[in-house]
């Protein structure tokens, strides 16, 4: 997929810059050409010789240097490659991207482009939170900027927590995605999966029977037909897939937030087994046993998240996707909810314990919208996912 093809690798300052160099190999593994730009800052983590050494090419970091400025070298490297990637892409480079900036001859390579843009954010978890950060991403991602990670995990400062730049791999995946021809390239979409948990003390939660299996599937597919996807899951026991943008909440409420942080977006799709109710009053520590007597729990609703956003005034995707699993009457129920919370299709399924659908490999689904109700045969969930998928194609096109 990747034969051929012309990427232009900027290069920020962070320790996860040494990530790109297995990066600028793999690429090239795949039969891409790799024009690399190392910042100042990059430069402090990487060598431009080890960078050079990897690319085969000359690194280019001045925006000054008179041999290729006298044929305006940086319009020309902003415009020749069939994308762009900027791995790590620090705060400050999210910043000056947002805001026009063109101090350098990264920042000014970004502004000067129309070639399509993906960033791989890296910074400390305080500042990827920091409300700053996230009116930038949020402008980014109105401006058309694709987006891979950020991850969470350690970190080298010490703390834990979404920041990490996305895997090799993940952004091996991404890169796919960006430059496929497939009928949903610069198409943003949102995809929930997994269980909530909704905790009732430390070491006990309220949660839904759901692997996160059909959403991570249907994740894979939109990404395999060039969508860039936002994944945000619960504590799923399936991995997420590559080449997308994975958020980790636990609770309901959680989820909310990371959803409406991740609009806009042309489609979204509510595959997550959310938690109706949570406990109004989670104890901070482990409720004991006491003499033989119950704990009295007080429960209160969680938000509905598939409602929220389909009833958005401003910001509600062109196309919202519910699901609703069933034990019984599985058609009259799903439709009847399709209506109340305001979408425009669902997905309905039979969860019930003989059919072995809920955390197993199979779905059997009936798709349900305005025209009515249209029952797909008992498939693999990846194969339900590419149905989906393409079916959510033909509605954006």
């Amino acid at each position: 997929m990747l034969a051929s093809r012309r990427i232009l690798l900027i290069i920020g300052g962070g320790i996860a810059a040494y990530k790109a160099l297995d990066l600028i190999r793999r690429l090239r593994e795949r039969g891409a050409s790799v024009t690399p730009v190392l910042t100042r800052a990059g430069a402090e983590f990487v060598t431009p010789l080890s960078v050079s050494a990897l690319a085969g090419q000359k690194v280019f970091a001045d925006l000054f240097d008179l041999t290729d400025e006298a044929e305006m070298g940086h319009i020309e490297l902003s415009r020749s490659a069939d994308l762009i990637v900027v791995a790590p892409a620090t705060a400050d480079l999210m910043a000056k991207m947002a805001h026009g900036h063109a101090d350098d001859l990264a920042s000014t390579l970004l502004l000067a482009t129309d070639t399509p843009v993906l960033l791989a954010p890296a910074m400390n978890v305080r500042m990827w939170q920091h409300a700053a950060t996230q009116r930038n991403l949020a402008t980014l991602r109105a401006d058309g900027i694709g987006f891979v990670g950020p991850n969470e995990g350690d970190m080298a400062c010490g703390e834990h927590g979404p920041g990490r730049m996305a895997e090799v791999p993940e952004i091996l995946a991404a890169v796919e995605a960006a430059l496929s021809d497939g009928p949903l390239r610069g198409r943003r979409v949102l995809v929930t999966s997994g269980p909530t948990h909704e905790p009732i003390d430390p070491v006990r939660y309220i949660a839904n029977r759901s692997s996160g299996a059909q959403g991570t599937a249907i994740a894979r597919a939109l990404a395999a037909l060039g969508a860039e996807v936002v994944f945000v899951t619960g504590p799923a026991t399936v991995p997420p897939p590559g080449g997308v943008t994975v958020v980790r909440v636990e609770t309901a409420r959680e989820m909310l937030a990371a959803v409406e942080r991740a609009l806009p977006a042309d489609a979204a799709i509510f595959a997550a087994a959310v938690a109706d109710w949570r406990v109004a009053q989670a104890s901070g520590r482990k409720i004991k046993k006491s003499g033989g007597a119950l704990p009295v729990l007080e429960f209160a609703e969680n938000p509905d998240i598939l409602e929220t956003v389909s009833r958005m005034d401003k910001g509600r995707p062109p196309l919202v996707v519910g699901f609703a699993a069933e034990t019984h009457d599985v058609v009259e129920h799903a439709t009847a909810k399709r209506a109340r919370k305001g979408c425009d299709w669902i997905l309905a399924n039979d969860v019930s314990a003989g059919t072995g659908i809920m955390g197993g490999a199979e779905n059997a689904v009936t798709l349900i919208t305005e025209e009515g109700a249209e029952s797909w045969p008992r498939m693999g969930k990846d194969q339900v996912a590419a149905r989906l998928a393409e079916r959510i194609a033909r509605a954006l096109a």
